[in-house]
């Protein structure tokens, strides 16, 4: 058996898809499989040949989350991890994860995280994104404070066991955007999340259509996010104030202005002086 699974999902990027494989199935430790799941492509995938990929093609779409779990169903790897069909692993990934999970001091059982730089089609590093350094087990992930300097957004880097992801229902097919951070929020409770400050995985900003951009199905997987999680939300207003207040932010910069005023007030009256305090430095800063 394979020591890591790495799955792709993929919908109608035969262009991109290949890089993306070549990347796994070059990885420095060799002990691993990689399995394409075919989420339907109006063209069925075509890749070359190798003994560790498998390809899994599905006659009806699922999305990005339903074919990460017949992913997770079928992989025999110990530990897991996702790739983005458009996106790249770099060759120290595999190898530098599980001999960060080895080492770990973290309660059991222990996932890791790494690094991310997001690049243009040239492959010119156009941002760097380091995570956090650990979250322990009873942790919220994504609702804790952010140290400065680091980013929740290379949670794409996640290599974790297998039997945990099984073990917390997989992955939520009801969810198209945010299905990451729905995950983390599942995921932080019963396991440590470790943190590596290197960068092992790389984004690619490129002109098609990403589910990220998707302004949308943004908002209303925000909105679907604290629906499921209202109780963890409710227990901890601050971290809910916090996200909230992030959101904001995003929706912002993403032009959504009246979303993002909306989510403002909303996070002002869940959480008021710390959020008006906020509020006041990020205009005063604007202004500078």
């Amino acid at each position: 058996m394979p020591k890591l699974s790495i799955i792709i999902p993929t919908r109608d990027r035969p262009q991109l898809l290949p890089r993306a494989v070549q990347s796994a199935l070059s990885q420095t430790m060799t002990d691993l499989e990689v399995i394409v799941v075919d989420d339907a492509s109006t063209q069925a995938v075509d890749l070359p040949a190798d003994p560790r990929l498998r390809i899994i093609r599905l006659s009806t779409p699922r999305g990005g989350a339903g074919a990460r779990n017949v992913g997770t169903e079928a992989a025999q790897g110990r530990w897991i991890t996702y790739l983005d069909d458009d996106d790249c692993l770099l060759p120290q990934m595999a190898a530098v994860s599980l001999e960060a999970i080895a080492k770990a001091t973290l309660p059991p059982p222990v996932g890791v995280i790494s690094g991310i730089d997001v690049v243009d089609d040239a492959g010119k590093t156009l941002e760097t994104r380091l995570p956090p350094p650990s979250r322990p087990r009873g942790c919220h992930f994504a609702l804790e404070v952010l140290e400065p300097g680091k980013s929740y957004n290379t949670k794409q880097t996640l290599v974790v066991e297998r039997d945990v992801i099984l073990q917390i229902g997989g992955w939520d097919e009801t969810f198209r955007s945010r299905v990451h951070t729905e995950l983390f929020l599942r995921l932080n409770p019963v396991c440590s999340i470790l943190g590596l400050p290197i960068v092992t995985y790389q984004l690619y900003e490129h002109p098609g259509a990403r589910v990220s951009r998707n302004t949308k199905l943004r908002q209303e997987s925000f909105q679907r996010l604290i629906d499921k999680h209202q109780a963890i939300f409710r227990a901890h207003p601050q971290m809910f104030a916090n996200f909230v207040y992030d959101h904001a932010l995003m929706s912002y910069r993403m032009g959504q202005k009246s979303q993002a005023l909306s989510s403002v007030i909303w996070a002002i009256q869940i959480d008021p002086l710390r959020t008006m305090k906020k509020t006041i430095k990020k205009l005063v800063s604007n202004i500078k």
